[in-house]
């Protein structure tokens, strides 16, 4: 569903990804793994579109993705707190409404929509209650619905749970997994957690230095990314 080729990003003239190869499937939970630095986010970036490719392209089932194809869920949860949860639901079909519709005001049908996203999280029934009050990890839940809202056949997480506590973040991973799995989306989480991604994900990709080094099961040794680069020479 999602394919990264040969992409290629450079901030100025420091080369952050190396003509990295990444694929998701339809129906699959991907983590992305690796040291701070080692490229993680930017590589979602650059599938969102977040940031310029150097080189390489990013297609979605076969075509130049597109605005509406990927719904994305961030570390900074980003809710409006002092509106309603609903309202922050409604907010993930705003790219496929009029440019006359607004936050302030959505169809009842994006309404029903959106309520159907929070049943979908185990949220419904803190529709009507304002976003600030709920916990860390219902935030992140909201958000996922949000983005289910945005009816994206693709969906990037950028280290959704690092600052969830541990209940939560199991939570919120064993509800991505079940997205990918159910609703058949494809699922792209970047995570720091190795012990998460053997839990929770269907394949595991390991960055080192802007390149992939590791692909595969989520159980596999992933040690060696997280090494320091001072140690591998030695070894």
């Amino acid at each position: 569903m999602l394919a990264l080729d040969g992409i290629t990003v450079r901030f100025g003239d420091r080369p952050v990804l190396h003509g990295v190869d990444v694929t998701v499937a339809q129906g699959e939970l991907l983590a992305v793994l690796g040291a701070n630095g080692s490229g993680k986010s930017t590589l979602l970036r650059a599938a969102a579109g977040l940031v310029p490719v150097d080189s390489g392209a990013v297609t979605v089932d076969g075509r130049a993705r597109e605005r509406l194809d990927i719904a994305l869920v961030f570390q900074q949860i980003h809710l409006v707190r002092r509106r309603s949860v609903l309202s922050n639901v409604c907010a993930g079909a705003l790219g496929r409404l009029p440019l006359r519709s607004s936050l302030l005001r959505f169809p009842d049908a994006v309404k029903e929509e959106a309520m159907a996203c929070l049943d979908r999280v185990g949220l419904a029934d803190r529709a009507h209650d304002r976003a600030g009050s709920l916990s860390g990890g219902q935030q992140q839940r909201v958000a996922v619905a949000r983005a289910l809202c945005q009816r994206s056949p693709v969906l990037l997480a950028d280290e959704p749970v690092s600052a969830l506590d541990p209940a939560a973040s199991e939570q919120v991973l064993a509800l991505l997994a079940e997205l990918a799995h159910v609703e058949r989306l494809a699922v792209l989480a970047v995570l720091h957690q190795p012990a998460y991604a053997a839990r929770h994900a269907d394949r595991v990709v390991g960055l080192r230095a802007g390149r992939v080094v590791l692909d595969g099961a989520p159980d596999q040794p992933v040690d060696a990314l997280y090494r320091p680069a001072s140690l591998e020479a030695v070894s």
